[in-house]
């Protein structure tokens, strides 16, 4: 199947598909020599912002072509941003969808790639925070609603829980310096799945494709080999722990990772040895996906 080789000569395509609710844009990344493998990528942003020009899409999606594997990034539509999130170099934004609009958007973006002849596969879906959330969704909504499961799943640092359980003593004390502007307390959780969600859905009963961190093991049996990579010093690690912990229950190949010295959304900041590290094991899994597929 062959070994990452970064540096590669890459085309970029940006792309309006005509998706589920009207145009959905996509940015294709193709490497001169691909190696296989495919992954529809999907950014976080707290369901309110990010696009598929932050770092965390882009630098993701053209470091793992550089590595062989054909990315299909998903500029999914967002949710409002309302007035009481705004901080300096934000401006309030009333208009935007609620689930399950950008939910659909992924599964459509996936179904697409699968389709669209752009690489051999097997094709991969992974997302970063709440574009964690979108891909173990969007997941979930192909196991029990029939359609393209992927062979491979990646979150990174995901928000799969509205409603998270305490923090080990471990996190705790990996917290404790923690600067205030990077944390993420349980009030503004759940506010960010209120949000979301909409008016009417009750964080605690809402479907598991709208908050995967609600599936039982019954419910994620069959689900793909999946990989979690966590950053250290973030509040929504715990998220990640206890969906791989569920995963694991399921009897799903799970593998949980954490980077050591990390803060929340460690692949936005692609000068960090951090991101090329997570990007090199990512690169490696898809890669065995492939191969155990051949």
């Amino acid at each position: 199947m062959g070994q990452p080789s970064p540096q590669q000569t890459l085309q970029v395509d940006d792309r309006v598909l005509d998706g589920p609710h009207g145009s959905l844009p996509v940015r294709i990344y193709r490497p001169a020599e691909a190696l296989g493998p495919g992954m529809v990528w999907v950014h976080g942003g707290g369901f309110v912002e990010g696009d598929i020009d932050m770092a965390e899409a882009h630098w993701v999606s053209t470091a793992l072509a550089e590595r062989g594997i054909t990315v299909v990034s998903v500029d999914y539509r967002l949710a409002p941003l309302p007035a009481d999130w705004v901080v300096p170099g934000r401006a309030v934004r009333e208009e935007g969808v609620r689930f399950p609009v950008a939910h659909d958007e992924v599964v459509f973006a996936h179904a697409w790639a699968l389709g669209a002849g752009l690489a051999p596969g097997p094709w991969a879906l992974g997302g970063a925070s709440a574009g964690g959330n979108l891909a173990a969704g969007a997941v979930l909504e192909l196991l029990h609603e029939g359609g393209p499961v992927p062979a491979f799943v990646f979150l990174a640092y995901p928000t799969v829980h509205a409603l998270q359980r305490p923090h080990s003593a471990e996190l705790t004390a990996a917290l404790a310096d923690t600067p205030q502007e990077r944390r993420f307390t349980p009030e503004v959780i759940r506010t960010m799945y209120e949000n979301y969600l909409g008016p009417g859905v009750d964080v605690d009963t809402a479907p598991i494709r709208a908050i995967p961190g609600l599936a039982s093991a019954e419910e994620l049996a069959g689900h793909p080999r999946t990989l979690v990579i966590n950053s250290e010093r973030d509040d929504l690690r715990t998220s990640g722990e206890a969906y791989a912990e569920v995963l694991s229950a399921a009897g799903v190949d799970v593998t949980l990772l954490t980077e050591p010295g990390t803060f929340h959304g460690h692949l936005n900041n692609p000068d960090e040895p951090a991101a090329e590290r997570s990007i090199d094991v990512v690169a490696r899994e898809l890669l065995r996906s492939a191969a155990q597929q051949s």
